[in-house]
């Protein structure tokens, strides 16, 4: 089958497009045939030999597919050949097919197209975890969500106005992005480049009160802003390390506000607890993407040829929502 490989670790030119061995499913698992995946900042640390996948799963990149069922495995029921899906994988998604659990599969809205439907599982699944099952955030409540443009931070934006109508969101983002991250929901924009400590602009957007929730991908740099902007029983929630993995932290602060720190990935987690997770995102946040009150942001689709034109542009960060690659 037809898959990027990889010849060492590095930059991109070390990806290339060439022939793998084509996987066979295990018991639960199923075989999809792969119409589209997505470039995701993980794949980018792991091309890099930084975020090896866990054992087990395929060494290829990709952590998402969209396609078709080409075959069951052992054990698996209530799937049938040729049902279209997407799913999280371990890894495997820069190629023609692709291993998958059963219990990750999601059936795909006749509404949407395999490129929308292969920037759902990664980037959705993770902002639905962290903000809504980990962060708990409520209507009415508000939030801090930290990177504008990302897949990430764009599906938190989308699912957050979806779910919880009546939340504030505030949404730090380049100079460039800002103007799009208020059309898609966005209450208050705060430009990291101008403003690096954001908590007095936080404090005066809240009336000192401080905010519910943040998700935050940049880690020691945005530490104590974090913790000084998070009001009474605030949740950081940290799904990141951008800036760095050590920061000094104000414990008497936290005691005494009763704050949480929560550190979340996704990758690694069980199966069955993925499962889970795929099941509850499934039941609230898959009827908003099929009746297209959330539809995926796709900045551009590149064939699978252009592997590495893709890796450049997440690299110079001027995306806007998802890349997409387009395997068939």
């Amino acid at each position: 089958m037809k898959a990027v490989l990889m010849s060492g670790f590095g930059g991109v030119d070390v990806l290339s497009v060439g022939e793998a061995e084509r996987p066979v499913p295990g018991e639960g698992q199923v075989l999809v045939k792969v119409h589209a995946t997505s470039i995701n900042r993980p794949d980018l640390v792991q091309r890099e030999g930084k975020y090896p996948p866990p054992p087990g799963d395929s060494e290829i990149l990709g952590l998402e597919v969209a396609g078709e069922i080409e075959e069951l495995g052992a054990g698996v029921s209530g799937w049938q050949k040729g049902e279209r899906v997407m799913t999280l994988v371990g890894g495997g998604g820069y190629a023609e097919y692709a291993v998958a659990y059963a219990s990750h599969l999601m059936r795909i809205p006749e509404s949407m197209s395999f490129e929308e439907a292969a920037c759902v599982c990664e980037s959705s699944i993770t902002a639905f975890l962290n903000v809504f099952m980990i962060g708990e955030i409520q209507d009415k409540q508000t939030a801090i969500l930290h990177g504008g443009g990302g897949g990430v931070n764009t599906a938190a934006i989308q699912l957050c106005k979806a779910l919880v109508p009546n939340s504030k969101l505030i949404v730090t983002t380049a100079p460039e992005k800002m103007e799009r991250v208020k059309e898609i929901g966005a209450d208050f924009l705060i430009n990291f480049r101008e403003t690096p400590d954001f908590t007095e602009v936080v404090k005066e957007f809240t009336n000192k009160k401080g905010v519910d929730l943040i998700l935050d991908h940049i880690g020691a740099k945005y530490l104590a802003p974090n913790m000084n902007s998070l009001a009474y029983k605030g949740r950081l929630v940290i799904i990141g390390v951008t800036s760095g993995i050590k920061a000094e932290l104000n414990l008497a602060l936290m005691m005494v506000k009763r704050q949480q720190i929560i550190g979340s990935v996704l990758r690694s987690r069980p199966v069955p607890e993925k499962g889970e997770i795929v099941a509850e995102f499934t039941r609230r946040a898959l009827p908003k993407f099929a009746d297209r009150t959330i539809v995926p942001i796709i900045e551009k689709v590149f064939p699978i040829d252009q592997v590495v034109e893709a890796h450049r542009m997440m690299e110079a960060d001027k995306h806007f929502g998802k890349i997409v690659l387009k395997i068939r």
